[in-house]
């Protein structure tokens, strides 16, 4: 079984693939303090009832990648590992000014959208830490996109800095006008963030595809999608695990 690793700023993503086949997956929360042991102790308990013949992973924080290397060896020193890192074969052509700046999820998500699409282009809107447009091009290249305040980043934000505001719970209001502080916060959060996603999706297809703008595919994944994408126009199709699908692709590139 392969066990694939997505090391997130907010969350961390386990899954097991049984051959093409998603098993199981978990989501903990990413610490950049745990140690090694720490994440194997955490590793073994959730699975016990899995027997991991490779392992591959990417990580969005320098130092959880440290040390999920240093446990990897230390633990699993005899399954096979891929991490997504520079000299690792993705298929992914990164169309950028600086592409040591892309994210490795990014890169894993874009590989995971071409596959799912089929030579079609492609955003990819990952609802993570920030809120991520990754543009795919028929060819699966990387060309770019955008990167926004995440959901909650933002509302952290807003309590911090209004005294009369508070955190809410994430869910979508009775009404979009909303009749207290918790329902006009919960209106501005959904609405506003369902209408950033279809702004910018317009903007980006038709500068990606400008023949057929519809014709894009906009891929939502990431732990905070199902908040908002009922509420867009603009997303065709939901893929929570998108990011592990991409993983086992890469690991089936390398080994």
């Amino acid at each position: 079984m392969l066990l694939a690793i997505d090391i997130g700023n907010t969350n961390t993503v386990l899954g097991v693939f049984d051959g093409d086949r998603l098993e199981r997956s978990w989501r903990i929360k990413t610490d950049a303090r745990s140690t090694a042991d720490e994440l194997a102790l955490t590793f073994r308990g959730l699975l016990a009832d899995h027997k991991i013949t490779g392992t591959a992973a990417c990580s969005t924080v320098p130092a959880a990648l440290r040390e999920l290397r240093t446990m990897l060896a230390g633990y699993y020193p005899d399954v096979p590992t891929v991490l997504v890192e520079p000299g690792v074969r993705t298929g992914v052509s990164l169309q950028y000014e600086n592409p040591k700046e892309v994210g490795a999820d990014r890169i894993v998500n874009t590989l995971a959208a071409h596959h799912l699409v089929q030579g079609r282009p492609a955003i990819v809107v990952d609802f993570g830490t920030t809120t991520n447009f990754d543009v795919v091009s028929e060819r699966g290249d990387f060309l770019g996109g955008a990167l926004a305040p995440g959901i909650e980043i933002s509302l952290d934000a807003l309590a911090a800095r209004a005294a009369q505001l508070r955190k809410v719970e994430l869910i979508a209001p009775r009404h979009p006008i909303g009749k207290s502080t918790v329902e006009a916060l919960q209106s501005g959060v959904v609405y506003g963030f369902a209408g950033q996603v279809d702004g910018l999706v317009r903007r980006l297809s038709a500068a990606l595809h400008p023949e057929d703008p519809d014709a894009v595919q906009v891929i939502a994944t990431g732990g905070l999608a199902t908040l908002v994408i009922e509420h867009c126009e603009t997303v065709d199709r939901y893929e929570p695990d998108l990011t592990l699908l991409g993983l086992r692709l890469i690991y089936d590139r390398n080994t």
